[in-house]
């Protein structure tokens, strides 16, 4: 039986956070002002396990034959796989995380110690001044080698998203898989590939999608998000099938624009283009 507690507060902003090019996944709780981070991905930072999820079995069975209840204090949250799907997984806050890092041997705990406290540092400083958290994501991305034109796009698409989960919110869709659902609707719609399919078509594992489209695959997203944002706001969904409906209709109009550009084009706007090919063209 799982005894683990899971929280879900509506306060709880997730993210997805990087340590020397690896991804850990994070939840900022705006009422407990901490974050919370999937321990697995921790693990994975610090050991570089191709199987991390085992190692921390081990580990667990370890602490717990030691007498630590440390690992049985820990919580759980669902949180989005490299598959899309969300699945409940252990995470502990930065102290938690102090103390479950004296047990795993690497020469990455200190730089990742600092990493984390600097973590939750900025983000109470990015409350106090939110323009910090735009200035911290123009410098991530310009260390990343993007064009400032690519930069600027990506930001607009980032305000178009946080305005399309502001109204499903409205509507009381439920983040996670239904917020993941949607999205995935609106994707193909527009582009003729789910999530899933246009990562595996530009050779993605766990990166982005966003992060790796063109300037004009951006542009076309974030089209389809604000126009379902307006026709959810117009139509007024009250289901989660009427919200499919509206994703639906939101991203066929888009993808409908696509074809066209294409035609004059005479080539895909869909492109096996990744960031790593965006950025040699700088």
């Amino acid at each position: 039986m799982n005894n683990k507690k899971e929280t879900t507060t509506m306060e709880q902003k997730s993210a997805i956070k990087i340590f020397e090019d690896k991804k850990v996944r994070s939840v900022w709780d705006n009422e407990q002002e901490k974050w919370y981070i999937s321990v697995v991905d921790v693990i994975e930072v610090l050991t570089e396990s191709p199987r991390p999820r085992k190692y921390w079995n081990a580990l667990k069975t370890k602490l717990k034959t030691e007498g630590s209840e440390l690992s049985q204090n820990l919580g759980q949250l669902k949180l989005q796989s490299d598959d899309g799907k969300y699945y409940l997984t252990d995470i502990a806050d930065v102290e938690q995380l102090f103390r479950l890092i004296q047990s795993i041997p690497s020469p990455k705990a200190e730089p990742f110690k600092l990493w984390l406290s600097q973590l939750a540092r900025e983000r109470l400083e990015e409350i106090d001044d939110p323009e910090l958290g735009i200035n911290r994501m123009l410098e991530y991305y310009h260390r990343k080698g993007y064009s400032d034109r690519w930069i600027n796009q990506r930001l607009k698409s980032i305000e178009v998203r946080k305005e399309l989960t502001d109204e499903w919110e409205r509507r009381g869709v439920q983040k996670g898989q239904e917020y993941a659902t949607l999205t995935d609707i609106i994707t193909q719609g527009w582009s003729g590939l789910t999530t899933k399919q246009y990562k595996q078509f530009k050779g993605l594992k766990t990166e982005s999608l966003r992060d790796n489209m063109t300037n004009l695959e951006l542009a076309l997203n974030s089209l389809a998000e604000a126009t379902t944002t307006e026709l959810s706001k117009q139509h007024k969904p009250a289901t989660i099938e009427e919200n499919r409906n509206i994703a639906a209709r939101g991203g066929k109009i888009v993808g409908n624009t696509r074809k066209e550009i294409e035609a004059d084009l005479r080539k895909s706007i869909v492109s096996p283009i990744n960031a790593k090919v965006i950025k040699s063209l700088k």
